[in-house]
């Protein structure tokens, strides 16, 4: 864990022999308000039905009536894999070139963000996203990197929240898919104006780093968790 303890600054670079120089720009912060996300144009055909007028009932209503174009249109532009676990209410994503597969909330929206492989946020909820990041590293296993507990700290305080936020690890476990080791852990980040309430899960694989992170503001956190467990305990990495 010393090499953790001991690496420079992560908050634009996590050096990976302690994280492998974990590339530029390592803003995990899925708390960022919604104006940083860079929202395609290639939408869903859901989305451009819906404009901001309609009332929030409405625009869920609309995203529900399209389940069948937005699948097809993911299937062709995101590189759904069909072939995923089909899960009633979410979408799958399998990335065929990193090697990992995750499922997401039906309704969520594919976004860009600078420097994250994958982001999804849920149209209405700015705080509702799952992002997946992957960075290159020498490590074997994410034991290597220290304890779930020792890893969720050091990532929790200096990637997955800016450092103005309060944050609080509640929980790290460590658990095996198909041999593999995952630490998955959930922590509160605090904001002046709000806080997110947020899970994560993380492991080595193809020589890389991968990390999926999702959460929603804790006044939706009794309502999104069982959905957010899903996003989590989905996430599993596969050999290219």
């Amino acid at each position: 864990m010393a090499t953790l303890q001991n690496s420079p600054s992560l908050h634009r670079t996590l050096v990976l022999n302690s994280f492998t120089k974990l590339h530029k720009q390592s803003t995990f912060h899925c708390c960022r308000r919604s104006n940083s996300f860079l929202v395609r144009a290639e939408q869903t055909p859901a989305s451009s039905t819906c404009s901001p007028s309609q009332d929030r009932s409405g625009r869920r209503q609309v995203l529900a009536a399209g389940t069948i174009a937005s699948w097809v249109f993911l299937t062709n532009q995101h590189s759904v894999s069909f072939a995923a676990e089909n899960k009633k209410g979410f979408l799958p994503v399998t990335d065929k070139t990193d090697g990992y597969e995750f499922v997401y909330p039906f309704g969520w929206q594919e976004v860009t963000v600078e420097g994250q492989d994958k982001v999804f946020k849920d149209v209405i909820e700015p705080l509702e996203t799952v992002s997946v990041n992957v960075f290159p590293t020498v490590k074997q296993d994410i034991k290597e990197f220290g304890s779930p507990q020792q890893v969720a700290e050091v990532l929790i305080k200096k990637v997955l929240a800016p450092p103005t936020q309060k944050t609080k690890l509640i929980e790290a476990v460590e658990h095996e898919i198909d041999g593999k080791t995952y630490y998955t852990f959930e922590f509160v980040a605090k904001a002046p104006n709000y806080t997110r309430h947020a899970l994560s899960t993380i492991s080595i694989g193809n020589g890389k780093f991968f990390t999926l992170t999702t959460g929603a503001n804790e006044r939706r956190w009794g309502k999104m968790k069982d959905k957010l467990h899903t996003v989590v305990d989905s996430f599993k990495i596969f050999k290219v």
